[in-house]
């Protein structure tokens, strides 16, 4: 069995009812490897405000910790505020502050940066929540250069956030190399690991388009052989990311954060194969 480690895991808000249930049975199946919190996603511009407070006050009703993903979008910093009073009055205890996306239709809004959120927390707020944030082992699409990304990581800590978890990657070498370049700046905060197991070649590349995350040639072309054979990718996608996540808790990561599109079992199944115990 694996000295403990932390790890969290991240769901997005049900749609419908049979969404919900499902949620339900995935949040009880994973907290049995005792995480140390659920994160919940926010939706481009607070598109699911509504269903993402229901869900983490949910969570958070059902004896789980819970870190509701919050950014401005269309809101304005009192629009924000409400929202984080009615966290802190639930009495929860964390945040990931994101700049997010602008839903579509929404192009000529001006979109406020991470680090300008965290500071309207902390100032609101004081030490109340532990504020996590986002980091890009291979650079945020949008920035300017690596040297920029790091900078503005830099600046989220500043304003006063705790720690950080990266978007999710398959090259470890480019999370060491986060990490290297930021000790050089002085940023000395835990970033943990983002990880995305893997259950469907065209989702993965879908998903990686969008957000700028890298798929390896090796592993695109690997996960293209298998074709139809959606068991035997599964069961390749735990081979692949569980030898990931060896090595960067052998590197020193100070946890990981699961990606788990509201799925139990791929997440599950990694974590035993890295030594992971759940609870009977």
């Amino acid at each position: 069995m694996r000295t403990r480690v932390p790890v969290s895991f991240e769901f997005f808000p049900p749609k419908t009812p049979e969404g919900a249930a499902k949620l339900q049975h995935t949040r009880a199946a994973l907290t049995a490897f005792g995480p140390d919190f659920f994160s919940v996603t926010y939706g481009a511009g607070g598109s699911t405000r509504a269903n993402t407070l229901a869900t983490v006050l949910a969570i958070h009703d059902a004896g789980c910790p819970v870190a509701p993903h919050l950014s401005f979008g269309g809101d304005d910093a009192e629009g924000v505020l409400k929202l984080v009073d009615q966290y802190r009055a639930a009495g929860i205890h964390r945040l990931v502050a994101l700049r997010g996306d602008l839903p579509s239709g929404m192009g000529g809004a001006q979109l406020v940066h991470a680090n300008e959120l965290v500071a309207l927390i902390r100032r609101h707020s004081g030490d109340h929540f532990r504020i996590h944030v986002a980091a890009y082992p291979e650079i945020h699409p949008e920035a300017r250069g690596y040297a920029d990304d790091i900078h503005w990581l830099g600046e989220k800590f500043a304003a006063g956030a705790d720690a950080a978890i990266t978007q999710y990657f398959y090259n470890a070498d480019a999370y060491f190399q986060l990490l290297d370049a930021c000790a050089r700046a002085g940023i000395d905060r835990p970033i943990v690991p983002g990880i995305m197991p893997i259950t469907s070649y065209q989702n993965l590349v879908r998903f990686s388009a969008s957000c700028g995350a890298e798929i390896p040639r090796w592993l695109q072309r690997s996960l293209a052989d298998w074709g139809d054979d959606t068991e035997g990718l599964r069961q390749f996608g735990v081979e692949v990311v569980a030898r990931l996540c060896e090595r960067l808790l052998a590197g020193g990561a100070p946890g990981l954060h699961f990606y788990t599109l509201n799925q139990a079992e791929a997440t599950a199944d990694i974590l035993r194969s890295i030594g992971f115990a759940a609870a009977h």
